[in-house]
């Protein structure tokens, strides 16, 4: 069973000022460029919290949020609530909105198999977000989990807080429009906790994070050594949505090699595989989009792209073996293990060296252009379903097979892990 909780948030106050100028990126998406912007924008904006630009940051952000809570910048609510959280955002000239909430959700180890991970982690995020997790005893950044509800019964009551004022609106840097409500109804509340009766949750971005919280439960119940099942570490502030959202968005991550090219001998092997013909540059998208329900491919190298359609889906057999048929029909799989290992012998690539990953098909066109990448990848996104299904094969995808689009925003709430905290 999941058990999702009803919390009492920390929020800015009014004495903060523009929210706008106080609200961030997830702080793995903040550059130094964007670090500077931030910290010149307000003395009160979350990065100061979050990412701080000083040496001893997890001491800083641990003494700003005593200083924040303090003066009354930072308040705890009185209520415990579950916070509904839409994202209006603008792509490709449709409009979306993504519909969630954030509730505190109990952790569960991965061998538990109720949250299941889609990716592999790293040490060096977790190692930091652990001693940031330690320092402030706070949770500042939500995760991001798909849950399902075909019914739609929770996005049929979140909706119902349309017809009310937000408690907190803002557009991000990004342009997305940031929406909060909070639902305190008991019976409402229950609702949504009877849709997670009978779940398996599947993480969406930050897997680093809810492995460093179910750590740092885990040595606090070591420190306590008589804990108990409310306590507050048992739980960490998480972004859910419905896998049924129609505004729930992955965009494609396309490949680029830096350091070899597509040869004449690989040209001839694809086409054993793949149906093949040169395109305009300018059609990339389209083409990738007209064939979304097939295998498709398209790559761009010396100023002409190529698509590359699969002729016969069983033939990633041949590559990738002991692996389940949902893990093999993923089109970062075919890319990974079929074209690059297997087709182009390329063996391990190296991020930031060998490969690396543009969110914007014009971003990777201009670099190939430029001289930084010799041959630029493009796929389709990876669906929302397929995450699920391989997550629940108990298979990690390969490495940036999903972004989720927009990113959940931090700064709009937080939650206090310190001593004798409980939810109940």
């Amino acid at each position: 069973m999941v058990d999702i909780r009803p919390f009492k948030a920390i929020r800015y106050t009014g004495k903060a000022g523009d929210i706008e100028k106080l609200i961030v990126q997830p702080y793995d998406k903040i550059d130094a460029e964007m670090q500077e912007k931030y910290y010149s924008q307000s003395d009160y904006n979350y990065c100061r919290l979050t990412l701080p630009i000083e040496e001893n940051r997890y001491e800083i952000s641990k003494q700003r949020l005593g200083e924040w809570l303090e003066e009354e910048i930072l308040a705890v609510d009185e209520v415990p609530g579950l916070y509904v959280y839409y994202q209006e955002f603008e792509l490709f000239g449709k409009q979306y909105v993504r519909k969630g909430f954030i509730g505190a959700l109990r952790l569960h180890p991965f061998e538990e198999d109720i949250v299941l991970p889609h990716e592999k982690t790293h040490k060096g995020p977790k190692i930091d977000r652990l001693n940031m997790l330690k320092t402030t005893r706070h949770t500042l950044e939500t995760g991001f989990i798909l849950y399902s509800d075909p019914e739609k019964k929770t996005i049929e009551l979140f909706d119902e807080c349309l017809n009310e004022t937000p408690l907190i609106e803002g557009k991000d840097d990004l342009g997305v429009i940031n929406k909060i409500w909070k639902i305190t109804d008991s019976e409402k509340i229950r609702i949504v906790q009877q849709v997670f009766e009978v779940q398996q949750l599947v993480i969406a971005d930050g897997h680093h994070r809810y492995e460093t919280a179910v750590t740092y439960r885990n040595m606090r119940r070591d420190e306590a050594g008589d804990w108990d099942e409310n306590d507050v570490y048992n739980f960490r502030m998480t972004y859910l949505v419905p896998v049924e959202d129609e505004g729930l968005i992955i965009l494609a991550t396309h490949r680029c090699l830096a350091k070899v090219n597509v040869t004449e001998n690989n040209m001839n092997e694809f086409k054993q595989f793949f149906e093949m013909d040169e395109i305009a540059t300018s059609n990339i998208s389209n083409f990738l989009e007209q064939n979304i329900d097939k295998h498709t491919f398209v790559f761009y190298q010396d100023g002409k792209a190529y698509s590359m359609i699969m002729k016969n889906s069983s033939d990633i057999n041949r590559f990738v073996q002991d692996m389940s048929d949902d893990f093999k029909d993923l089109d970062v799989v075919i890319l990974r293990d079929m074209i690059f290992h297997g087709i182009m012998e390329l063996g391990d690539l190296h991020i930031d060296d060998d490969i690396f990953y543009e969110r914007w098909e014009k971003d990777a066109i201009e670099k190939v252009d430029q001289g930084k990448y010799k041959v630029a990848f493009f796929l389709n996104p990876t669906k929302a379903s397929q995450v699920l299904k391989v997550a629940k094969n108990q298979e990690r995808m390969p490495q940036k097979s999903t972004d989720f689009y927009p990113k959940m925003i931090s700064g709009l709430t937080m939650l206090s892990l310190e001593e004798g905290e409980k939810l109940l």
